[in-house]
């Protein structure tokens, strides 16, 4: 059973803890933002591609 730390502890922990954290700089934000819109689109383009394919067939197939 782990021991019981006072809350001013268990604060000075936290503040050494988020002293740990590195923060994306400025631009690897902008990167990986723009990565995933891009990735989101041709996610989109991919599966409106496949529904048109689907769609086509089903026309073809049922008349």
């Amino acid at each position: 059973m782990a021991s019981k730390t006072s809350p001013f502890q268990f604060l000075q922990q936290v503040r050494t803890e988020v002293g740990k954290v590195v923060w994306p700089t400025r631009r690897e934000v902008m990167l990986t933002t723009i990565m995933v819109f891009v990735m989101a689109a041709l996610t989109a383009t991919f599966f409106s591609l496949v529904d048109l394919a689907i769609r086509s067939g089903l026309k073809m197939i049922l008349g």
